[in-house]
């Protein structure tokens, strides 16, 4: 070490060392962040499957929903129903 340029050198070895091993640790945490949140966006969609589908459920064979305002809705382009109310007539 009494040569100047290898202390000057091992110093600059030490540094780089250093900071490679911060973008490791860097790198490293960033991947365990991304795992972490794909595992809990993963555990939210499944609660709400298991709420979608208990929600589908309740409506009988989960294509059709009675909104009072809309009439009956079907998901799936089913068969209308004839739900006339009295007094109205077809306009066409």
């Amino acid at each position: 070490m009494s040569d100047p340029s290898t202390y000057w050198l091992t110093i600059t070895n030490v540094g780089l060392g250093v900071v490679t091993l911060i973008c490791c640790i860097a790198v490293a945490f960033g991947v365990v962040q991304e795992l972490a949140a794909k595992r809990k966006k993963k555990a939210a969609f499944s609660t709400l499957d298991h709420e979608v589908s208990d929600l589908a459920a309740s409506f009988g064979d989960g294509h059709a929903f009675q909104f009072p305002q809309l009439g009956l809705t079907m998901a799936d382009g089913g068969e209308p129903t004839d739900n006339k109310e009295p007094g109205k007539e077809k306009e066409r």
